[in-house]
């Protein structure tokens, strides 16, 4: 039996419980080798991160559709792609080429994540969906039930989750590198767009941009500048402020080492909001059980130009993003926004520590569709908690210094019942999860 054969045995057998498949045999990507069949997609938002996606589903199959709510970025995906019929509406285009895809990507605002996500695979379609993969908890652990119960092929794009480093280190920290770890600070430089403040003037939207379905499931608000293309992250109705935008990467690695998962409170400081712009700057701590596999832990978020002190680094430089992981035996310090690279610190002997590479991050999806072999950052086993363990983070944002005590099967705020309408939105009429 061939190295690749065998590779493949173990990683369809693999139980892809929890993160089970990264303490498995140590797998060398040879590169994906696409059969002759070719996938194809349907790409729900093409600019911005779209564009990158889109272009990725095309080195893996065929783009039959595209779908965008402005029409000068629709036009300019076409004129790449002229053989894909435009769509406006997503919820049409999924009604009228459903038979002819076999996956879709979704690249659009936070809150309209989960509906468009939703309904292509309840039509049984697989489906890549940026990060963070909703807009609130809810929609995540309904995401993740969704696409267990169709048995779709799926996958966040959190990129980082595919880098050698990021994997090797998650996979040194559950081996024991570190000790019993306790502690845990993750960083990031966001927001990098207006926060913390009032709207803007209403306006006529342009002309090439549809309004309404740009809303989508979202309160009918004015258009003003500031919410189409980019700065709509900062706002309460569109967004998930610098936590939801940035978390999926940067807590990626320490996620994948500790499991972090199901947290049992969650409380933050802030500069103060208006709960309808988020503030411009947060710390939030996160309080986790103690599992079979590490001790309780406490988190501490921090975003806005906020930093860890430099107590915790003594001889370093604290990066502008980054992640520490704090053991008995020594610390692991990450700079940068996605994970990977990184150093051990301390008096730490280090043994490797098997894990399985990744042939390329938008590779594992493709394989995914056509071997059946669960990429990563699929949403039932990763994703989706991991969108979880960020969005909790907001709750706390939204009390504001109040501290919520979190059931997490449940998702319920046993002593916050004003926070229920960050937990479950609900959509307008037309749309639906």
């Amino acid at each position: 039996m061939g190295h690749e054969t065998s590779r493949r045995d173990f990683l369809k057998s693999a139980a892809f419980s929890g993160i089970a498949i990264w303490i498995g045999e140590r797998a060398y990507a040879r590169g994906y080798q696409s059969p002759n069949e070719r996938i194809n997609f349907a790409c729900i938002g093409v600019g911005g991160k779209g564009d990158s996606d889109t272009n990725d589903a095309a080195r893996f199959g065929n783009i039959v559709a595209i779908c965008d709510v402005d029409e000068n970025i629709l036009n300019r995906m076409a004129a790449r792609y002229p053989n894909a019929r435009k769509y406006a509406d997503f919820r049409k285009m999924l009604d009228e080429v459903g038979k002819e895809i076999d996956a879709v990507t979704v690249s659009t605002p936070d809150h309209t994540h989960a509906p468009a996500a939703a309904m292509a695979m309840l039509k049984g379609k697989h489906c890549f969906c940026q990060k963070p993969l909703t807009h609130t908890l809810y929609e995540a652990r309904r995401l993740a039930e969704i696409a267990r119960k169709a048995k779709v092929a799926t996958q966040m794009g959190n990129q980082g989750t595919a880098d050698t480093s990021l994997r090797r280190n998650a996979a040194l920290v559950r081996a024991g590198a570190l000790g019993r770890v306790t502690e845990l600070h993750v960083w990031t430089n966001r927001p990098i767009w207006p926060q913390g403040g009032s709207r803007n003037t209403p306006a006529e939207p342009p002309s090439t941009l549809q309004w309404d379905l740009w809303l989508g499931p979202a309160p009918v608000r004015p258009y003003a500048a500031g919410y189409h293309p980019f700065a709509w992250r900062g706002w309460w109705d569109f967004g998930t402020g610098a936590l939801g935008d940035m978390a999926c990467h940067t807590l990626n690695m320490p996620f994948m080492a500790l499991d972090l998962r199901d947290p049992i409170s969650v409380q933050a400081e802030t500069s103060g909001h208006n709960k309808d712009s988020f503030p411009q700057w947060s710390i939030i701590r996160y309080e986790f059980p103690a599992t079979r596999q590490r001790p309780a832990l406490t988190m501490f978020w921090y975003d806005g130009g906020k930093r860890p002190s430099p107590d915790l680094l003594p001889g370093e430089t604290i990066a502008t993003s980054g992640s520490l992981i704090i053991g008995e035996k020594g610390r692991l310090y990450t700079p940068g926004d996605y994970g990977g690279g990184g150093r051990f610190l301390g008096d730490i002997q280090i043994n490797e520590a098997p894990f399985v590479e990744s042939p390329g991050h938008f590779e594992e999806f493709a394989r995914a569709i056509k071997e059946k072999t669960p990429a990563v950052s699929n949403f039932p086993d990763y994703a989706g908690p991991l969108t979880e363990t960020v969005l909790l983070g907001n709750l706390a944002v939204w009390a504001n210094g109040k501290k919520i005590e979190w059931d997490a099967k449940r998702l319920h705020a046993k002593n916050a019942p004003e926070v229920e309408p960050i937990i479950r939105t609900r959509y307008r009429p037309g749309w639906k999860l």
